[in-house]
């Protein structure tokens, strides 16, 4: 294996930016089993993330014997805005490549936001890396050197991707993460044939072409920001401002915080203001945005909040009451935990979280966590049952942790 990303780099990679070019290279693409994908994009000042490339690579029977400057390429939407990405859609859309990601949630976020649907199949390494037990959200970088040992210059990954003309170092920077990452898909397809456990990343990949979570519903916002013990009313304004907030971003392509902070909506909500000198006082807000029409659309979304009947109000998601006493059976569940993901080795994160785990102590077969169902069930979730109705018991042979049935 190589050591340095250049080495598995063409000497000049291919730059794609016509759309007859694209097109080429996707009907190329379209006859591998598989192709690798990445994307550089910026995020810090829109709410829509700008596409700035993107990086496929071919794999599979196609690598034989093939130099990467015909197999790979980097596609540049910035060098020529009226380039169509229709072929790469094309390529995304076809059933018989594999596209195959690493922390793909992103990269598809933008893909259905650009054309309106998910790339399918896809195969994300990094959760394949956490079933395969590599650890919690491994990093790419991190997870190259120990498939491989290629060792990952890092010294262009915080570059503005919206500036051209990229130099070299860009380009086989941005190239090598689609180059590398196909020796680091063959690594992990093996070792999950080698242990069972295609049926597990299935089910993953299944949740990930999940288009609800691309799906952002304004109406449900203002549950992403934290506000304890809010009464109903308080949280119906919060609801009616988070979802004003949403739409004016959108409209305007601001991040959400950029038109107005959390703080500040969360403050608006409990003073209820009425009237523009009652809402400058609003701490960050400042009397000109009052006064303006920005401030209008926030008093009018604090009337709707302010006049909804008390029935139509959303209640406060508090976590359910947990039995007394259920604290050193949630700890007895931990160590299982641990255990069971040690012996399978699989990352935690991946199996439950530590309320999942709390809930299972408090509710048993009724929890309705992601543990008590499908593999997570037969590698934690049955044991963890045990263990609660007293059916097992853990204990210690020589320097581990043994599950052991109660006499």
């Amino acid at each position: 294996m190589p050591t340095k990303r250049s080495d598995a780099l063409p000497s000049e990679p291919q730059v794609i930016s016509e759309t007859a070019a694209l097109d080429a290279f996707c009907a190329r693409a379209e006859q591998a089993p598989y192709v690798t994908v990445d994307t550089e994009f910026l995020r810090e000042s829109t709410y829509w993330p700008i596409l700035c490339l993107v990086q496929v690579a071919m794999g599979g029977d196609l690598m034989d014997g093939e130099d990467d400057f015909q197999l790979s390429a980097i596609i540049d939407p910035i060098l020529n805005p009226d380039m169509d990405l229709a072929p790469l859609y094309r390529l995304f859309a076809n059933e018989n490549v594999l596209k195959v990601f690493h922390a793909a949630r992103q990269d598809l976020e933008i893909f259905h936001h650009q054309s309106g649907v998910l790339p399918h199949p896809v195969f994300d390494t990094q959760v394949a890396a956490m079933v395969c037990g590599f650890g919690d959200s491994v990093g790419y970088e991190n997870l190259l050197t120990r498939l491989t040992g290629a060792k990952v210059d890092k010294g262009t990954r915080f570059t503005d991707w919206s500036i051209r003309p990229l130099n070299k170092r860009q380009i086989d920077y941005a190239l090598a993460d689609v180059v590398y990452l196909r020796p680091a898909y063959e690594m992990l397809r093996s070792k999950l044939a080698e242990q069972g456990r295609e049926e597990w990343i299935g089910e993953e990949m299944g949740v990930l072409l999940d288009e609800n979570i691309y799906l952002v519903d304004p109406m449900q916002t203002y549950l992403r920001i934290k506000s304890r013990n809010a009464k109903p009313r308080t949280l119906a304004v919060l609801r009616e401002l988070a979802a004003w907030r949403e739409m004016e971003a959108r409209r305007r392509d601001l991040p959400r915080n950029r038109v107005l902070r959390d703080e500040a909506i969360l403050e608006i909500a409990h003073h209820t203001p009425d009237t523009v000198n009652a809402l400058e006082r609003t701490r960050g807000l400042g009397k000109r945005m009052a006064e303006g029409p920005t401030g209008a659309e926030i008093l009018k979304a604090v009337r709707r909040g302010t006049d909804l009947p008390d029935s139509e109000c959303p209640k406060p998601r508090n976590k359910p009451d947990l039995p007394n006493g259920i604290g050193p059976t949630t700890d007895l569940l931990k160590v299982l935990l641990k255990m069971k993901c040690d012996e399978f080795n699989v990352a935690q994160k991946l199996i439950a979280s530590s309320d999942d785990v709390e809930l299972i102590a408090a509710f048993g077969e009724k929890a309705d966590v992601a543990a008590m169902r499908s593999w997570r069930r037969e590698v934690f979730g049955n044991d963890a049952l045990q263990i609660r109705n007293g059916e097992c018991s853990l204990g210690i042979s020589g320097r581990r942790v043994i599950l052991q049935k109660t006499p």
